[in-house]
């Protein structure tokens, strides 16, 4: 592999967070990666061996995120496979948990795995028509060359071997300890079939954050139409895992994108949480999670946490998803990690299945989903937090929905809004001791509530 550091044009480019690293002392570089990626096929059932069929040569890019202080280092080094499901490189899964890497002091490499992502064409969504890394910057990024997404999953491979050591990159002078895999949405179904296939043989990483895949599983070629992702056969996890796996579901998963037709028992390998509440994208990944450096007072915070109605100039039927999911991906990330360091008494815990009725969920009196991950947004409620039933644009499917209760209803629950509150700390008390929670981040919680809450 050769490895060049990318300059000029308009700098280094990822639909993520836009603070400026450095005010958390973080420091960031992008390279050019020029290697030879294989091609595979799987000519047996999940989980049998893939054997590699066509060789070509790839040049894409990588993006790294790492203290800026080697000693603020953790060890441990997440490559995300980018996400490209709207035609635009995302980092969703950084986005969602880039509050615990860098107070954990963890280093992050994005990957531009895929085809569409540098050169463009037909994408999961079809929203952003042009947003290629090409288009979008070619004194920058025109000499990237993808040979197409047959080959994404070498790449990831390849990329995991120079996580490893850091060579050529701003991870070199790290003393790098673990290598964990994490991919979202569409990416988590191409990350699926890299954990089922491929990673036994290739013994590259520690662990897989596998966050928000459907029923299915990505192909190993690349023939399927990016807008059937969701067809094909039912893909659970397969038996034997190598490493350790944490599977993290929304509501919106299970029921929109099949991800109930997979559901699997948690095994030696595979812990699978399904939180109550929440939305596969929701306030967080479209609005509070941009700036959110962590160093905002809480009244702005909490002002970002307010769900819009209007995403990408459209009006929804509904105000986006407010649910916790960023809260509990904070202790997704930290709870993986110690698993992998310390092995099976660090296991992260068990979590509740989401109950299922008919078409969609189980419901309390107040119209929040049964079982799942516990919050005090859905255990001590001001809303009805949900994964599904929003319309108005092409993502309003996937962003869920928040009904605010009437403030009479509200104020029937709780009274006072000290009384709220003391309900509310005391549920997210009781989330954090079960490990879905941090304690780190249980004042900001409640804050947010306080804020937010009409009483």
């Amino acid at each position: 592999m050769h490895v060049s550091e990318l300059r000029g044009g308009n700098g280094p480019f990822v639909a993520g967070t836009f603070f400026d690293l450095g005010t958390v002392g973080y420091e960031q570089a992008e390279y050019a990666l020029t290697v030879g990626v294989r091609a595979f096929e799987r000519p047996g059932p999940v989980g049998s061996s893939a054997t590699a069929v066509e060789e070509a040569e790839a040049i894409t890019r990588a993006v790294v995120y790492r203290p800026a202080d080697p000693t603020a280092f953790n060890g441990t080094v997440f490559v995300e496979w980018l996400n490209v499901s709207a035609g635009i490189e995302a980092a969703p899964l950084w986005m969602f948990t880039h509050r615990e890497l860098i107070r954990s002091g963890a280093a992050w490499i994005g990957l531009s795995a895929q085809h569409v992502g540098i050169h463009g064409g037909a994408s999961a969504l079809e929203m952003m028509a042009g947003s290629s890394l090409v288009e979008l910057d070619p004194e920058r990024y025109g000499g990237l060359r993808h040979p197409g997404d047959r080959f994404s999953y070498d790449l990831f491979t390849r990329v995991g071997e120079l996580a490893r050591h850091g060579r050529g990159t701003i991870l070199e002078d790290l003393p790098i300890e673990r290598v964990l895999g994490m991919g979202e949405s569409q990416s988590a179904f191409r990350l699926t079939t890299y954990v089922n296939d491929l990673d036994a043989e290739a013994g590259v990483f520690d662990g897989f954050l596998v966050h928000a895949r459907g029923g299915t599983a990505a192909p190993l070629d690349d023939g399927q139409d990016p807008r059937a992702l969701r067809e094909g056969p039912v893909t659970p996890f397969r038996d034997g895992l190598r490493v350790p796996v944490l599977c993290v579901e929304a509501e919106t998963d299970l029921i929109t994108l099949g991800y109930q037709q997979a559901r699997q028992d948690d095994a030696e390998h595979l812990v699978v949480w399904e939180i109550a509440g929440t939305a596969h994208a929701d306030v967080y990944t479209f609005s509070a999670g941009i700036l959110d450096d962590g160093l905002q007072p809480i009244e702005a915070l909490a002002r970002s946490w307010r769900p819009p109605r209007e995403l990408f100039g459209a009006t929804l039927h509904e105000a986006v998803n407010a649910g916790p999911q960023h809260f509990v991906m904070d202790a997704a990330v930290r709870a993986l990690d110690g698993w992998v360091r310390s092995g099976d008494p660090a296991r992260p815990p068990a979590s509740p299945r989401l109950e299922l009725a008919g078409y969609g969920f189980a419901v309390d009196e107040l119209g929040n989903a049964l079982g799942g991950i516990r919050t005090p947004h859905v255990d001590v409620p001001v809303s009805v937090l949900s994964g599904l039933g929003n319309g108005g644009n092409a993502i309003a499917f996937l962003a869920g929905s928040t009904v605010p209760f009437p403030p009479e209803q509200v104020r029937e629950l709780y009274g006072t809004k000290a009384s709220y509150l003391e309900r509310f700390s005391a549920s997210a008390a009781e989330a954090a001791a079960a490990g879905f929670l941090l304690d780190d981040e249980l004042d900001e919680i409640v804050g947010i509530a306080a804020e937010n809450v009409d009483l």
